[in-house]
């Protein structure tokens, strides 16, 4: 018991502590807290507001219609064989991979919080279905930020190569919590026609109350999201200011030396700690050889930032998933976005050169792209993707479907 009390104590006594230094940082910087929050509300409003806002309203229509819950029958086969998770599950991994961070995390809260998942469940689900857009990573890191059209099909590979496998890897997160799951001898197309009739009956609230309250919750998620993003472009504007992110650099570099790498990421790498787009910019302007940058410009989008993490704790509040299982996810995505980097761009050079004329087909190669460019971009990639993961669960369904009626004729 005083162990505990200790430890909320230290947490309550640390909190303060940093509120204090932060906010008397703020009142000696000024002019850069306030040239540094100007920034982080026209990347909110300019950026963020428009590309998230749609897909949060969908994703909030969707579920109230029941079709998320229909495409979760669906998906059942493949999901919960490979990843351990739900089919419902895929509808936030194919809407985090289309729309970016952070709906991954509001759709795993909801799917919580309707019982379609459980704890372990979600944890394992929100995990790897929190991830960068590729829109982000090709067109604002690779185009705008490097001026390097080509190095966006490697970052993207990488980003979503490791976030599979550590989805795959988290599979194994909790491992013998989870609850069981019955056999399934019904058509799994009646079963997944009336998952859908049960769920619309239990909400009940006719569409356009439906439609007004997925447009209100998903502004004020919005509204939060903007706060962040602010809040994290002042705090580490101020942190630079006062000296506080050069010795955090001082750290980075220590643990860099020994690997070969440039001295000029450390700084890269402790902006990117706190926000994702600093940090890559960062990435971008280091004296350092291409290949090195390129792998910490991967690490930095894999982590996705303190700000990122702010957003998905606020998502999952109220819920009884755990953030620390999800901090460990992003490291271990971190480490292996890096790896996979150093791959592609060296014994997997073939793989690039098959895959680049497809990404640029796909995505826009411009640093400024329109939001309804980018709205439009990011629906056809969830609609594909959602498509082709259906395909995948409808065979394996049917497969294990004739299986068992071969099984029961024998």
């Amino acid at each position: 018991m005083g162990r505990f009390l200790r430890k909320d104590l230290a947490k309550a006594y640390g909190s303060a502590l940093i509120g204090i230094i932060v906010t008397i940082a703020i009142v000696r910087y000024p002019e850069e807290a306030f040239e540094a929050s100007v920034y982080g509300l026209r990347l909110w409003f300019d950026v963020v507001l428009p590309a998230l806002l749609p897909f949060f309203a969908m994703a909030e229509i969707l579920m109230g219609l029941g079709v998320v819950h229909f495409m979760g029958v669906l998906l059942e086969p493949f999901m919960r064989p490979v990843f351990r998770i739900p089919g419902v599950g895929a509808f936030a991994v194919a809407m985090g991979l289309a729309s970016g961070y952070p709906i991954g995390a509001k759709i795993t809260a909801r799917l919580r919080r309707e019982n379609l998942c459980d704890q372990v469940e979600g944890e394992r689900l929100v995990s790897f279905a929190n991830t960068a857009d590729p829109l982000f990573i090709v067109g604002a890191v690779a185009v705008g930020m490097f001026g390097l059209p080509q190095l966006g099909a490697t970052l993207a590979l990488a980003h979503y190569i490791s976030v599979v496998a550590v989805g795959f890897l988290m599979r194994y997160h909790g491992q013998g919590r989870e609850r069981p799951e019955a056999p399934r001898r019904e058509n799994i197309f009646k079963r997944a026609l009336r998952e859908l009739y049960r769920h619309r009956r239990a909400d009940g609230r006719p569409f356009g109350q439906l439609f007004g309250d997925a447009v209100r919750d998903s502004f004020a998620s919005m509204l939060f999201i903007g706060g962040c993003i602010m809040m994290f472009s002042v705090l580490i504007r101020v942190l630079t200011v006062a000296g506080v992110t050069q010795a955090i650099a001082q750290t980075f570099n220590v643990l860099l030396l020994p690997f070969g790498f440039s001295t000029h990421l450390g700084t890269a790498l402790a902006s990117g700690l706190f926000e994702i787009t600093i940090g890559a910019e960062a990435v971008s302007k280091a004296s350092a050889p291409l290949l090195q940058q390129a792998i910490i410009a991967s690490a930095i989008i894999a982590w996705s930032g303190c700000s990122v993490h702010t957003q998905v704790a606020s998502m999952l509040h109220g819920t009884d998933i755990r953030l620390f299982p999800y901090i460990m996810a992003r490291l271990l995505h971190g480490v292996l976005a890096g790896i996979t980097t150093l791959f592609l761009m060296g014994p997997g050079q073939q793989v690039m050169k098959i895959t680049m004329p497809v990404f640029a087909g796909m995505f826009p190669l411009s640093p400024h792209i329109p939001s309804s460019v980018r709205f439009l971009s990011a629906t056809g990639l969830f609609l594909k993707v959602m498509g082709i993961l259906l395909l995948i669960g409808v065979a394996i369904g049917l497969w294990e479907r004739t299986r068992m009626v071969r099984l029961r004729f024998r």
